[in-house]
């Protein structure tokens, strides 16, 4: 597959993500360059990090480092939880973008909406993200892990739509009522731990799959992903795996095949994350 083949998804404001990337959560620091030179020398457009995964820098070095254009490559970062407030925001952001070497990310999320913390108040936070999409150093900006509600508290309150909510997904934990509320206002749902940790990976609906359609089971599990609508970004060290994640445009699961994988959802019992409503830590 080449670069060309990876469908792009276009935001509510009008820019277009890659639906596969590449992802470095709990990659560390010093595996982190080379891993991103890797995933460029395969043909992955479009890097997720965050403040929290503590290696911007590295991302950044390797973008550099890869002679590609840096409009050629989308890249995403998240609000460190420990920054919400608007004037820690705006200087954790300053920070971002310098770690990275860059002038601009392609899109910046909030990270967790926190509703146990800060009063609550994750407005202001998105107010401020309002203020980096305005002045044009985030191209696009979202959320991660919002519920339902939370969305209906920004809309209410403010005037900029997400254009993505990346949250938990996966088919143990299919998280469709918020993926519904995504679609019915035009977020795009991001799927983070898309194989449940590799959790899903020797089911045996998976694995029956995967011996029919002549793929592994991390391949039929990311291309159900795709094939849903939503966008991906697998992460690896290692570069055959990085490979085989990349390619996910070559088949097409049947109908019956993809029911049968979402048939696996058991709710909330197979959520491996926290809980959007509860989580109140403020890592560093």
């Amino acid at each position: 597959m080449t670069v060309s083949q990876i469908p792009g998804i276009t935001l509510n404001d009008g820019s277009t993500i890659p639906q596969l990337g590449f992802g470095v959560f709990q990659i560390e620091p010093q595996d982190t360059v080379e891993a991103v030179r890797e995933a460029l020398r395969i043909g992955y457009r479009h890097i997720d990090t965050a403040e929290m995964y503590g290696n911007e820098k590295e991302v950044g070095e390797a973008i550099r480092d890869s002679g590609l254009d840096r409009d050629d490559i989308f890249v995403t970062s998240k609000l460190n939880n420990s920054f919400h407030e608007p004037a820690d925001a705006r200087k954790a952001f300053d920070d971002t973008l310098s770690d990275l070497g860059t002038d601009y990310v392609d899109l910046f999320l909030i990270h967790w909406p926190l509703p146990t913390l800060y009063d609550g108040d994750y407005v202001s936070t998105w107010k401020v993200l309002e203020e980096f999409k305005s002045d044009g150093r985030a191209r696009s900006v979202g959320v991660s892990n919002f519920q339902a509600e939370h969305l209906e508290r920004l809309a209410a309150e403010t005037e900029t739509v997400p254009s993505v909510n990346q949250i938990e997904v996966h088919p143990y934990f299919a998280n469709d009522a918020v993926r519904a509320y995504g679609r019915e206002h035009g977020i795009v749902t991001e799927a983070w731990s898309p194989i449940a940790q590799g959790g899903v990976l020797e089911d045996s609906t998976i694995t029956r799959i995967a011996n029919k359609v002549g793929k592994t089971p991390a391949q039929v599990v990311l291309r159900w992903h795709v094939q849903r609508g939503d966008i991906v970004f697998p992460k690896s060290v290692t570069p055959s795996r990085m490979q085989e994640n990349f390619e996910l445009f070559d088949f097409e699961l049947e109908s019956a095949d993809m029911d049968d994988i979402t048939a696996l959802d058991q709710d909330e019992d197979g959520r491996t994350g926290p809980n959007p409503d509860t989580m109140d830590k403020v890592p560093s």
